[in-house]
C-alpha cells in the first residue's frame, strides 16, 4: 500500500487513510457480508488490452453500475490471489498480472459503497492482460453484461462508473503510454 505512487492529493490522502486504518488494528477483512466490518478490504481488476486501448468492465447488477470486476478480500487471503480468484470465478479466465505493473496495485481508493448495504471499500486496483480477442464467461448472476471501453473518448465522470474511475484510467493511461 506504501509502494504506490499516488497520481494526486486524492489518492494521496486515501493512501493516509489506508494506512492509518491498517496501523490502528481494525479488521482488514469482511466478516459477515455484505457490511461487517463496515469498511474492509476489496479488489479491482482492469484486463487492459494495451493493442486496443481499452479496458472490460461490467454491468454489475448489485451495484447497477459499470464497474471493474473484482471482489471482497477473503480473511488472510493475499490481494493479489483475490484479483487472480475473482478473475477465475467471475469470467472464467486464468488472470496474469500486466507487464506494465506486475502483481503491485497500480491505484488505492477509499470509496463508499451504493445501495441498500452500503459500506466503506477499501479497494487495490490491479492490472492484468487481456485481449478483447480472448473467450470470457461472465457469471451471469453477477452481471447483465461485459463492454470494453477506450480509456481515451470515455466520459469516465459521473454515476455511471465508480466514483475515482477518471482518475485510475487516467493514470493507467499515462503508464501505458510511457
Amino acid at each position: 500500500m506504501a509502494g504506490v505512487s499516488p497520481l494526486d492529493a486524492v489518492e494521496r490522502g486515501h493512501q493516509i487513510d489506508i494506512l492509518g486504518w491498517i496501523d490502528a488494528g481494525y479488521d482488514l477483512f469482511r466478516v459477515n457480508p455484505p457490511a461487517d466490518p463496515p469498511k474492509h478490504l476489496a479488489v479491482y481488476f482492469a484486463l487492459f488490452d494495451d493493442d486496443e486501448g481499452t479496458v472490460m468492465m461490467v454491468d454489475h447488477k448489485k451495484a447497477a453500475a459499470w464497474l471493474l470486476p473484482g471482489g471482497h478480500v477473503d480473511p488472510y487471503e493475499d490481494p493479489r490471489v483475490t484479483a487472480l480468484r475473482e478473475a477465475e470465478e467471475e469470467l472464467q479466465i486464468a488472470g496474469k498480472f500486466h507487464d506494465l505493473t506486475g502483481d503491485a496495485p497500480l491505484f488505492v481508493s477509499v470509496t463508499e459503497t451504493r445501495g441498500a448495504h452500503s459500506h466503506t471499500d477499501v479497494t487495490l486496483w490491479f492490472v492484468l492482460k487481456a485481449s478483447q480477442r480472448e473467450l470470457f464467461r461472465p457469471d451471469p448472476g453477477e452481471f447483465e453484461a461485459v463492454e470494453w471501453f477506450p480509456l481515451r473518448g470515455t466520459d469516465w465522470d459521473g454515476d455511471r462508473f465508480d466514483p475515482n474511475m477518471a482518475r485510475f484510467v487516467r493514470k493507467l493511461d499515462q503508464l501505458a503510454s510511457q
